[in-house]
C-alpha cells in the first residue's frame, strides 16, 4: 500500500472538491482492511471537513490507533472552521487528559483553542491564563498564536493588553493589523482605530485589505466621520480591493449613517448581491435621519427579516420617538422566532426610560444577565441610562461598579447619570477618576460635567474645565460647552459676565446659548435682559413654545400682566400651541399615564384635589413660587 500516493490523491480530491471520489478512495482503504495512519487520517479528516461531514471526520480520527499532534490538529481545525467551538474545547480537554509526552499541543493547537475561547467567552482572566500557557510552551513568538491572543484580548475589552502584544510583535502580518484595527473598532475606540489605520498606511507593508477597510469604515460610521470615511472609500477604489458584500455594506453604512442617503441608496440599488446587513444599513440610515416611512417600506420588502434587520427597525423607531411602534415590532420579532440579542436590548431599554418604568428595565437587565449580555458595553450603557432616567441611580451605579472593563462610553454614561440628577460632587469625582484611569474624555463627557457644574453653581470648577482641560485634551469647545458656561454664570447670578462671555464667543451663539441666558434671566428676575434674549430667540427659533412660556411667566412674576398676555397672543398668532405635559407612574396595576388638564379619568376631582393640597404644602415650605406654576395646572 502506497500511503504517499493515496495521501496525494485524497488531497487532490479535497482541493478540487471531488468529495465523492475522495470517499470512494476511503472506501477502498476500508475494504482492504487498511486502518489509516496519522498521515492518511489527517488527509481524510480534511476531506470530510471540507465536505461538511464532521461525523465522518471524527470517525476517521477515532480509527487512528496511535494519534500524533497532526491528527489532533486536523480535527481541531475542522471544528474551528465549522464554528463548533464547544466541541473543539471538549476535544482539547481530551488531549490534555491523555497526558502523553509524545503528543504535546503546538502553535496550531493553541491557535484553535484561542479562537474557540474568543468566540465563546469574554473573560479576561481566562485570556491571561491561556497567555501564561503560551509562555510556558514557548509559543509567544509565533505569529499565529500572537494574532489569536490579540483577538482574544480585544474580545475581552483588554485593548491595552492587546496593543502591548501588537507592539511587541517584530514582524506583524496582515492578520495582526486587522486583529488590532478590528479590536479598536468593535470596542468603541474609534479614534484609535483610525490612527492605527494611518500608521498601517505609513508602514508600507502589509497593505490594508478588505477586512481592514470594513473595520475602519465601521469606526467612521459610528463616529460620524464622513470625511475620513470617504478617504478610506477612495483608498479602496484606488487600491483595487474587491468590493465584496461585507465591504459594500460597510460603505453603504458609512454614507447612510452620515446623511448621504441618496448616494447610499444609489450604491444599494447597484449592488449585484444584497444580504440582511445591506438592508439593515440602509434602514438604519433612513431611521437616523427621520425618514421612517422609507425605512419601513424597505423593511416590508423582506419576507423573512433576520435579527439584524429587526434590530435596525427597533433602534430606528426608538430614535424617532415612536415608542408604541417599538413595542409592536419587539413582539412581532419574537413571534417570528428571533431571540433578542445585545443590539436588541440596547435599543429597547430606552423605551422603559421614556415611560419611567423601572420594572421593565429590571426585567431586561435580568434577561441580559441570564444570557451573559450584561458585560456588553452597549447593553451596560443602556441599562445605566435606563436606571438613571427611571430615578434608580443606585442601580445604575451598581451596574457600573460591577463592570470589569470600562470604556469611555461606560464612563460617560455614569457621569451623565449623576449630572442629570444634579449631583456635582459625584459627577466630578467620577470624571477625575476616569482621567486617573487613563481614559481620554470626549466632547460629550465634558458636556455632562459642565451640566453638573451648572446645576450646582460650581463656577471655579467649570472655568477650570473650560479653560484648562478642554485645551489639554485637544478639544475645540462646542456650542454645547458655551451654553453650559452661560448656564453656570447665569445660575451664579453673574448675568453681566454671561452676556460678555456670549459677546466674545468665536462662533455664532445658537438657540442653546441664548436659551441658557433666558433661563438665567428668568431665575434672577431680570425682565429687561429676558426681553432682550427673547427677541434674539424669536429670530432663531420662533416655533419653540418654551421660550414664550418662560417670557410670559417672567412678566407675570412682576405683575406685568398685559405684556404677559401679549407674549401669549404672539404665540397664538404664530400658530403655536403648548403641548400638554404628561407623565407616567408605575403602579401594581401597570403604567398609569397623566396628561395636564385631562378630565377623562373618573377620579379627576380626587386627583386635582390631592394635587392642590400638595402644591399648597410646597408653597408653605417655600419650595415653589406662584410664577413657577405652569398654566397646565389649571386652577392651582
Amino acid at each position: 500500500m502506497n500511503y504517499g500516493a493515496y495521501g496525494r490523491l485524497i488531497q487532490h480530491c479535497t482541493d478540487q472538491r471531488f468529495f465523492r471520489l475522495g470517499k470512494q478512495l476511503h472506501a477502498r482503504l476500508v475494504l482492504s482492511s487498511v486502518a489509516p495512519d496519522n498521515f492518511l487520517g489527517s488527509k481524510l479528516i480534511a476531506l470530510y471537513s471540507k465536505s461538511g461531514s464532521l461525523r465522518d471526520a471524527y470517525n476517521v480520527f477515532d480509527s487512528i490507533s496511535h494519534k500524533n499532534i497532526f491528527s489532533w490538529n486536523a480535527l481541531f481545525i475542522s471544528y474551528t472552521l465549522h464554528n463548533m467551538h464547544a466541541d473543539m474545547l471538549k476535544l482539547f480537554s481530551s488531549l490534555v487528559n491523555v497526558n502523553s509526552t509524545d503528543v504535546k499541543p503546538d502553535k496550531f493547537t493553541v491557535t484553535c483553542v484561542l479562537k474557540a475561547l474568543a468566540s465563546l467567552f469574554t473573560n479576561s482572566i481566562l485570556a491571561k491564563e491561556v497567555h501564561c500557557f503560551v509562555l510556558r510552551r514557548g509559543l509567544e513568538s509565533d505569529i499565529f498564536v500572537v494574532n489569536a491572543l490579540i483577538t482574544f484580548y480585544s474580545r475581552c475589552d483588554e485593548l491595552a493588553l492587546a496593543r502591548i502584544m501588537f507592539d511587541r510583535t517584530p514582524e506583524r502580518d496582515i492578520v495582526s493589523w486587522n486583529a488590532m484595527v478590528a479590536g479598536y473598532s468593535q470596542g468603541g475606540f474609534y479614534e484609535d482605530c483610525k490612527e492605527l489605520f494611518k500608521a498601517m498606511l505609513g508602514s508600507g507593508e502589509p497593505k490594508p485589505n478588505a477586512l481592514t477597510a470594513v473595520s475602519v469604515l465601521q469606526a467612521c460610521a459610528h463616529s460620524n466621520d464622513l470625511i475620513f470615511g470617504m478617504e478610506v472609500h477612495k483608498f479602496v477604489n484606488e487600491s483595487g480591493i474587491e468590493m465584496d458584500v461585507s465591504l459594500f455594506n460597510a460603505v453603504i453604512g458609512l454614507y447612510a449613517k452620515c446623511g448621504s442617503l441618496d448616494y447610499a441608496r444609489e450604491l444599494f440599488e447597484g449592488m449585484p448581491e444584497k444580504d440582511e446587513v445591506t438592508y439593515g444599513s440602509m434602514i438604519s440610515g433612513y431611521m437616523v435621519h427621520g425618514f421612517v416611512n422609507q425605512a419601513m417600506d424597505l423593511f416590508r420588502e423582506l419576507e423573512r427579516p433576520a435579527l439584524s434587520t429587526w434590530n435596525a427597525v427597533i433602534s430606528g423607531l426608538v430614535q424617532n420617538n415612536q415608542q408604541d411602534g417599538v413595542v409592536d415590532i419587539f413582539r412581532a420579532m419574537q413571534l417570528h422566532g428571533c431571540r433578542p440579542n445585545t443590539v436588541t436590548l440596547a435599543s429597547v431599554l430606552p423605551i422603559f426610560s421614556h415611560f419611567s418604568t423601572l420594572k421593565g428595565g429590571k426585567e431586561i437587565h435580568a434577561y441580559a444577565v441570564r444570557n451573559a449580555y450584561d458585560g456588553n458595553i452597549y447593553v451596560a450603557t443602556a441599562i445605566i441610562d435606563s436606571y438613571a432616567k427611571s430615578g434608580y441611580l443606585q442601580g445604575a451605579r451598581q451596574v457600573f461598579d460591577q463592570l470589569k472593563r470600562r470604556s469611555l462610553i461606560i464612563w460617560t454614561a455614569i457621569i451623565s447619570a449623576y449630572a442629570a440628577h444634579g449631583d456635582a460632587n459625584a459627577t466630578l469625582s467620577l470624571f477625575y477618576e476616569m482621567l486617573t484611569n487613563g481614559i481620554r474624555p470626549d466632547p460629550v463627557t465634558f458636556t455632562s460635567v459642565l451640566v453638573a457644574c451648572a446645576h450646582s453653581g460650581e463656577l471655579d470648577e467649570a472655568w477650570k474645565i473650560f479653560n484648562v482641560l478642554l485645551p489639554e485634551f485637544g478639544i475645540q469647545p462646542l456650542v454645547e460647552h458655551y451654553a453650559c458656561m452661560v448656564g453656570v454664570l447665569s445660575r451664579a447670578g453673574k448675568l453681566s459676565d454671561a452676556v460678555e462671555f456670549i459677546s466674545k464667543m468665536p462662533i455664532e451663539p445658537t438657540a442653546k446659548v441664548w436659551g441658557a441666558l433666558l433661563n438665567g434671566a428668568s431665575v434672577a428676575g431680570d425682565v429687561e435682559l429676558g426681553k432682550y434674549v427673547f427677541d434674539r430667540l424669536l429670530d432663531i427659533e420662533p416655533e419653540n413654545t418654551g421660550n414664550y412660556i418662560i417670557m410670559a411667566n417672567l412678566y407675570s412674576q412682576f405683575g406685568r400682566w398685559k405684556e404677559a398676555d401679549n407674549v401669549r397672543d404672539l404665540m397664538k398668532e404664530v400658530g403655536l400651541k403648548k403641548i400638554p405635559g404628561n407623565s407616567w407612574i408605575e403602579t401594581r396595576e401597570g403604567l398609569q399615564s397623566f396628561v395636564a388638564r385631562d378630565t377623562s379619568n373618573d377620579r379627576t376631582p380626587e386627583i386635582y384635589g390631592t394635587l392642590e393640597g400638595l402644591v399648597g404644602l410646597m408653597k408653605e415650605e417655600g419650595l415653589i413660587q406662584q410664577h413657577e406654576i405652569d398654566d397646565d395646572c389649571g386652577s392651582v
